[in-house]
């Protein structure tokens, strides 16, 4: 669970590599999808969660799905599910029918999805503007990111950005130990209507679950 919860995070959006100045063309673009997520009142997006090793061979591929409303947000992903009504976050593992309690705490650094796609990629990554191609008849934008913090776990992060639409189509994280994951969005809708209880653990519909409260 802990490797989903830092790496989707990487995912929906590390949204951002190179040199000792970034690329002010990069930032153009990394500006636009930040203020263009603002003007949505709600993203569900559908994805794919691929693992590669250093060789390229994909080692394993699994369909996730997330939902974002202000500062709420749900990912549902294999065996694991993650709520946050904007203050507590539950985590609930399938596998082990327990859900972890914890308290959302803005003041210590804690990254939501939200924050992935706003503008805090400033102070966090070098970024560079590597070109355009196209895949599916879009016409797709690449952004090479290379963290500041020399002491994480990844030393690439590759973000694909949809010129059109100024959203993410997938992001790519290269770690130091040679695995490679990516992220690559599937569907995406925005403005749709969603009930804040979707973004809370009910207890009731998980017999049997046992709590473990952090807060």
């Amino acid at each position: 669970m802990k490797k989903l919860y830092i790496g989707l995070p990487l995912l929906i959006a590390s949204v951002f590599a190179l040199a000792q100045k970034s690329d002010p063309d990069a930032k153009k673009i990394l500006d636009a999808v930040s203020a263009r997520f603002k003007t949505f009142k709600s993203v569900q997006a559908n994805f794919v969660y691929t693992v590669e090793n250093a060789a390229g061979k994909v080692l394993s591929s699994q369909k996730g799905m997330i939902l974002m409303k202000g500062t709420r947000y749900r990912v549902n992903f294999g065996g694991q599910q993650i709520f946050s009504n904007g203050t507590t976050v539950w985590n609930y593992d399938k596998a082990a029918n327990e859900v972890t309690i914890s308290r959302l705490d803005g003041s210590s650094g804690m990254i939501t999805p939200q924050k992935l796609f706003t503008n805090f990629y400033d102070k966090d990554f070098l970024y560079v503007l590597n070109g355009e191609k196209k895949i599916g008849g879009k016409t797709i934008q690449e952004i090479e990111m290379t963290p500041v913090d020399k002491t994480r776990n990844f030393h690439k992060v590759y973000v694909l950005v949809d010129k059109a639409g100024k959203t993410i189509y997938s992001t790519r994280v290269l770690e130091k130990a040679g695995n490679r994951y990516s992220y690559t969005v599937s569907s995406l809708k925005t403005n749709v209507p969603m009930n804040d209880s979707q973004f809370v653990f009910d207890k009731s519909k998980y017999p049997g679950v046992e709590e473990v409260d952090l807060r």
